[in-house]
């Protein structure tokens, strides 16, 4: 059931992404799986630098859990593609180590979920050991994999962990949406100097995006901290990340339909945090939602809600703050409940109406 899901949700992605992605030279550009794009970073980081590696579990001889490291094992061998036991918190603690001797690993979780065994390394020992040594000890590191919900695994597979870790001083966190985030932020994180947290989503791992010639290049990198504005709008800003770009998107060209402008923003960088983007938007136009597959309390949206509130961009508001996210429950197994779980588009619209003042009768409002 849930393959057959993930199936048809590739299929409509493929679908939407070709007429979403305005910014992009479609007919000409190279669709790439986000999985291809994310081995490409890998592959082209490990041949610029040596120090380069990755392991985790699964990651070498059967080419990765997503198949993400898929020929990484014959091109590197064994030194640079390693296979690991299961125990996160035992080669995460390696990966550490390692950061700490100067080489530059990846370490891939074969969910994040699992990465909670590990926490103690990724917040103790990652995040804090450059300050506490005074700047003397950097952690050059990536940890990566699957976030938030995939299809039918339940409460205990299904966290985001985008606002745990974005809440720790000396972690930056990225969230990628498209083949091109995902090339050029995992290409960003290998060679930043700090502990990086990088969010992917199992659902669009086999999902193909545009890549533009210049993303297919080696030396394609996108800055961290910069998000990316998805599609301009004059009526509402709907601040976003990850897959629920795609709800976004999918939202505005409904919502267009009825006279009705989305500007959409992929923050593709939790922490450090975009935000003046998001203020410039807001001054153009005056109303804000926030959108996010985690839940409510304490999320990325409350913190961007927060952060308005400290600022001038809360006098250009003309109304308040909406947030959409995720229910504030652990994740159904049952398909109907996870859906419900999940913020949809109709949820997106219905917000979009609340916001400005039911200028969409209810009664056009998607259920």
């Amino acid at each position: 059931m849930a393959l057959k899901s993930s199936v048809l949700l590739n299929g409509l992605f493929a679908r939407l992404s070709r007429r979403n992605f305005s910014t992009s030279k479609t007919l000409s550009a190279n669709m790439v799986p986000v999985r291809d794009a994310l081995k490409q970073a890998i592959d082209e980081e490990m041949e610029r630098d040596e120090k380069v590696f990755i392991l985790g579990e699964e990651v070498a001889q059967y080419d990765g859990a997503y198949k993400v490291t898929r020929g990484l094992w014959k091109k590197y061998g064994d030194k640079r593609v390693v296979d690991t036991p299961i125990t996160e918190i035992g080669f995460a603690g390696i990966a550490v180590g390692a950061a700490f001797a100067g080489l530059r690993p990846i370490c891939e979780f074969m969910t994040f979920n699992f990465a909670m065994q590990a926490i103690d390394h990724i917040i103790n020992s990652a995040a804090k050991t450059f300050y506490m040594s005074a700047g003397a000890v950097p952690v050059p590191i990536v940890f990566r994999g699957p976030n938030g919900a995939a299809a039918g695994v339940a409460a205990q597979h299904s966290q985001c962990f985008a606002a745990w870790y974005s809440s720790v001083p000396g972690l930056k966190v990225l969230m990628p949406y498209s083949s091109e985030d995902a090339k050029g932020l995992l290409k960003a994180a290998i060679r930043d100097p700090d502990p990086v947290v990088f969010l992917e989503d199992e659902i669009v791992y086999g999902v193909p995006f545009p890549m533009s010639d210049e993303a297919m290049s080696p030396d394609f990198v996108l800055p961290i901290g910069k998000a990316k504005v998805e599609r301009a709008g004059d009526h509402i800003t709907i601040v976003c990340a990850g897959k629920a770009t795609h709800t976004a998107l999918d939202a505005a060209n409904e919502l267009a339909g009825k006279g009705i402008e989305c500007e959409v923003i992929n923050l593709r960088s939790i922490r450090p945090l975009d935000f003046q983007t998001i203020a410039q938007s807001i001054a153009k136009t005056h109303h804000l939602i926030t959108l996010e597959q985690g839940w409510p309390q304490s999320g990325v949206g409350a913190e961007i809600c927060a952060r308005v509130m400290e600022s001038p961009s809360f006098f250009e508001l003309d109304a308040p703050v909406w947030r959409v996210t995720g229910a504030d429950v652990p994740m159904p197994y049952t398909r109907s409940l996870e859906t419900l779980a999940l913020p949809q588009r109709g949820d997106v619209v219905a917000a979009v109406a609340a916001v400005l003042g039911n200028r969409i009768s209810e009664s056009s409002v998607s259920q």
